[in-house]
C-alpha cells in the first residue's frame, strides 16, 4: 500500500485556524505554531485551504496570483516555515489546486475582458447572447445565471460558481500548460501533492445547450453538460503525463457526480490519473431533491440509506481505485450537527461518527474542529454570517423573494458553510484564543465549554479518542487493505459491519440512535472476541449484549472459527 492510502488527512482552513498577529484572520505563522497539537493528535498529512491571493468573495477560492501568499496569511517565507516544521516532523503538505476557475481580478481575465481579440479572451468561455438573454438556461451554484454580461465587450462569460469567478478554458492548450506550471512551481517548493478542486468540471459539453428548466427556478443547474465531460479524462491524463508522474505526491480531486464505475477509472492504480477522489453520494441522503434548493433542504436521513450509499462504495471499488473518507468540510455543516446528536449525545455520537470514518477503507479527512466535537453555530442574525452563497440565499429568499426570515435561517442553521467556517477554540477565554483582535466571524457561541484546552485535559474527550482511532487504524491492516462486509443493511439504527484481510478480520459495531439497542436475537458477538476500542466501554471489559445510545465497538477476531461465527 502506498503512503497516502495509510495516511489520515487533517483539513485546515487558515483563515479560521489561529490569528497570529491579532488582525482578526487565521494566519500561516498561527498554523506553524500549533504543528504540535496536529502531531499528538497522529495525522499524517495537511490539507491547506488556499492562501493565495485572492478576490475576497468565495473564501480564497477565486484566486488571483497561483504563485504567491495573500498577505492576510502571511509571505512565501512564512508559509515556507510551515513546510519544513511539517517535513520536520515527519508529516506532509497537500495545497489547494483551484483551476476551474479564477478570480475575475486575476490578470489572465482583466486581459481578456478588454477585447474580444485580446490574447487572453480564449483563456476563458465566452458566448454571445441569446434572445436578449444569456448563451444558455445553465445556472450558477450560489444562485442566479452562470453567464455574465460584460458590458464593454458585448458578450457573456461562464461562472459556474460566483460572478468574480469566471470559468478557464481548457480546450485552450495555454490554460492548461499555464496550469502545469503553476503546479510544478509548487512542487518543486516541496509540496507533498494536490487537493484539486471541482476538478470533475473542466470540460463542458460542446455548444453549452440548454438543461431541463427546473420546477421553482429560471435558472438550473445543467450537471449533466459540465460534470465528468467529454474531455475530462483527456485533460487529466495528459496533467499526469506532464507534471504528476515526475513526482511521488498525493492527488485527491473533488468529483461531484462520479459512480464507483468512473472513480475506478480515475484512480485505477496503473492507469488513473488521480490517486483518489472526494465523492458526493453520501452527502446527498438529508437532502429533497424535489426542492428548488435542494443542497439547502434537511430530511432525516435513513440509516440503512447510509449504509447502502457507504457500502456501495466499499464493495464497488476494492481493488480498482481508491476513494476518500469524510463526513465535513469547509463546504458542509458539522458532522456531529449533520449525523448525529449535537445535544444530551454530542461526545458519544461524535466519537461514534469518527469510529465510522476510520473503520472503512479509503483515506480519512478530519476537518478542523471535528476532533472536538464542534456543533454548527446556529447564529441568529444573519449580519453574523460572511458566506457568500449564504448572503446570496438570504438576499434572493428574504429581501427579493419576501421569504420569512425565521424559516431561511433554519436552512442557514442547518447547511450555511459558515458552520464549518467559524474560529477554531483553542481555549475558553477572550476570542477563544483565536486571535487578540476582533474575528473576521463569530465565534461559535459553544466555544466556553467545547474548546482545545478543554478536551485536552480530558482523558475521555472526543480528541483522545481520534488518537486512538488513527492509532487503531495503524496497527490493523485489515483497516486499510481489508474487504467490507454488512451484516445487518436491513436493521434501522445498527450498523455492523467486518474488515477482513488474511487471518485477521474487525467487527464495527455502530449504533446509530437515542436509544438504547438489545443485541440479543440480532447479531452474536463471538465469545472470544477482543474489544479493541469503544466511545463506552474501555479496552478489555466484556460489555454486556446491549448498545447504548450512539456506542461505537471494534472487536477484532482471529481464528477461522470466530470468523465463521459471524456468517
Amino acid at each position: 500500500m502506498t503512503w497516502w492510502q495509510r495516511s489520515v488527512v487533517y483539513q485546515i482552513y487558515p483563515r479560521s485556524f489561529l490569528d497570529s498577529d491579532g488582525d482578526g484572520v487565521g494566519d500561516l505563522p498561527g498554523i506553524t505554531s500549533k504543528l504540535d497539537y496536529l502531531h499528538t493528535l497522529g495525522v499524517d498529512v495537511i490539507w491547506l485551504c488556499p492562501v493565495y491571493p485572492h478576490g475576497g468573495v468565495d473564501g480564497g477560492y477565486d484566486i488571483t496570483d497561483y504563485r504567491n501568499i495573500a498577505p492576510e496569511f502571511g509571505s512565501l517565507p512564512d508559509w515556507k516555515d510551515l513546510l519544513a516544521g511539517l517535513h520536520a516532523r515527519g508529516m506532509k503538505l497537500v495545497m489547494d489546486l483551484v483551476v476551474n476557475h479564477t478570480s475575475d481580478q486575476h490578470p489572465w481575465f482583466l486581459e481578456a475582458r478588454r477585447s474580444t481579440d485580446n490574447p487572453y479572451r480564449d483563456y476563458y468561455l465566452w458566448r454571445p447572447g441569446e434572445g436578449g438573454g444569456p448563451p444558455s438556461n445553465w445556472g450558477s451554484h450560489f444562485g442566479g445565471s452562470a453567464w455574465q454580461l460584460d458590458p464593454a465587450t458585448d458578450e457573456y462569460y461562464l461562472h459556474l460558481f460566483a460572478t468574480e469567478q469566471p470559468d478557464l478554458n481548457w480546450e485552450n492548450p495555454r490554460v492548461r500548460r499555464e496550469v502545469y506550471d503553476l503546479m510544478t512551481f509548487w512542487l518543486d517548493l516541496g509540496i507533498d501533492g494536490f487537493r484539486m478542486d471541482t476538478i470533475n468540471m473542466l470540460s463542458k459539453v460542446p455548444g453549452f445547450p440548454d438543461t431541463a428548466p427546473g420546477a421553482d427556478y429560471a435558472y438550473p443547474l445543467a450537471e449533466e453538460h459540465f460534470l465528468n465531460g467529454p474531455e475530462l479524462l483527456t485533460y487529466l491524463r495528459e496533467m499526469r503525463a506532464e507534471v504528476l508522474s515526475k513526482y511521488d505526491v498525493m492527488t485527491v480531486g473533488e468529483t461531484p457526480g462520479v459512480s464507483p464505475d468512473a472513480a475506478a477509472v480515475l484512480t485505477d492504480p496503473q492507469t488513473g490519473p488521480l490517486n483518489m477522489i472526494f465523492q458526493f453520494d453520501h452527502m446527498a441522503l438529508d437532502k429533497d431533491p424535489a426542492s428548488a434548493r435542494p443542497r439547502w433542504t434537511t430530511v432525516p436521513y435513513s440509516v440503512p440509506e447510509l449504509k447502502t450509499v457507504l457500502g456501495r462504495w466499499q464493495t464497488e471499488l476494492h481493488g480498482r481505485g481508491w476513494n476518500s473518507l469524510y463526513l465535513s468540510n469547509h463546504d458542509v455543516p458539522r458532522l456531529v450537527s449533520r449525523y448525529g446528536d449535537d445535544g444530551a449525545s454530542r461526545v458519544p455520537s461524535a466519537k461514534l461518527l469518527a469510529t465510522l470514518l476510520f473503520t472503512l477503507q479509503g483515506t480519512p479527512y478530519v476537518y478542523q474542529g471535528d476532533e472536538l466535537g464542534i456543533p454548527n453555530a446556529k447564529f441568529t442574525s444573519i449580519d453574523d454570517y460572511r458566506d457568500v452563497d449564504t448572503l446570496n440565499l438570504y438576499r434572493e429568499d428574504v429581501i427579493e423573494g419576501g421569504r420569512d426570515p425565521a424559516g431561511v435561517l433554519e436552512m442557514i442553521h442547518n447547511k450555511g458553510r459558515d458552520n464549518a467556517r467559524t474560529p477554531m477554540p483553542w481555549t475558553g477565554g477572550e476570542n477563544a484564543g483565536f486571535t487578540t483582535g476582533t474575528p473576521w466571524i463569530p465565534l461559535n457561541p459553544t466555544f466556553r465549554d467545547i474548546n482545545a484546552e478543554t478536551v485536552l485535559a480530558d482523558p475521555d474527550s472526543v480528541y483522545w479518542y481520534y488518537r486512538d482511532l488513527i492509532r487503531l487504524r495503524r496497527e490493523h491492516p485489515s483497516i486499510v487493505e481489508g474487504r467490507y462486509d454488512d451484516l445487518r443493511p436491513e436493521h434501522p439504527t445498527l450498523y455492523a459491519y467486518l474488515r477482513t484481510h488474511a487471518q485477521e478480520q474487525l467487527l464495527v459495531l455502530l449504533n446509530f440512535g437515542g436509544q438504547a439497542l438489545d443485541l440479543d436475537g440480532v447479531l452474536d458477538i463471538p465469545a472470544n472476541a477482543a474489544l479493541l476500542l469503544g466511545n463506552y466501554a474501555a479496552p478489555g471489559e466484556v460489555p454486556a449484549g446491549v448498545l447504548q445510545p450512539w456506542e461505537a465497538r471494534v472487536y477484532v477476531t482471529r481464528s477461522a472459527e470466530e470468523m465463521g461465527a459471524l456468517d
